[in-house]
């Protein structure tokens, strides 16, 4: 014979922690991630200059070409996860040695690439060995949604 079940409170797992359980709660708010966003290429460039415009927690945006390789290193110090942003014209030079820094900082990459899938076939082969997650959308939309779903 089975013990009927009570229903479980919202509170009632808080009041049923042992103290040695409760030794493993966070005790504080989940802030946001601190992201790095960069962008491989021009096009890819206005696409985050307009994300970048939206309120965000801890995102950094940058443009390849504009801003020295070390500074970028210097960036990921306090970096969570690196979101490359390309088009078909993507640096994949610069892809490679992004994910290199995050790798031997355990860092996660990943890449979102604007346009038709035909048309960046060339991106995607660039960035697939980089980028741990790796999307292709024809909505530059998606990039600030999945900025949105990281908490940057």
């Amino acid at each position: 014979m089975t013990t009927p079940q009570r229903p479980i409170l919202l509170n009632s797992c808080a009041r049923a922690a042992t103290a040695e359980e409760a030794r493993f709660r966070i005790d504080r708010p989940i802030g946001g991630r601190a992201a790095l966003v960069l962008a491989l290429d021009d096009e890819a460039a206005d696409v985050v200059d307009r994300v970048a415009e939206k309120p965000w927690r801890g995102a950094r945006f940058f443009h390849a070409g504009d801003v020295p390789f070390s500074q970028l290193e210097a960036e990921l110090a306090d970096a969570d996860v690196a979101i490359m942003i390309a088009t078909a014209d993507a640096d994949g030079e610069v892809a490679a040695a992004l994910a290199r820094a995050c790798a031997e900082r355990g860092i996660m990459t990943a890449g979102l690439i604007l346009g038709e899938q035909l048309e960046v076939a060339g991106a995607v082969s660039a960035l697939r060995p980089y980028a741990r997650n790796l999307m292709v959308t024809s909505d530059e939309d998606d990039v600030a949604e999945v900025l949105t779903a990281l908490r940057a």
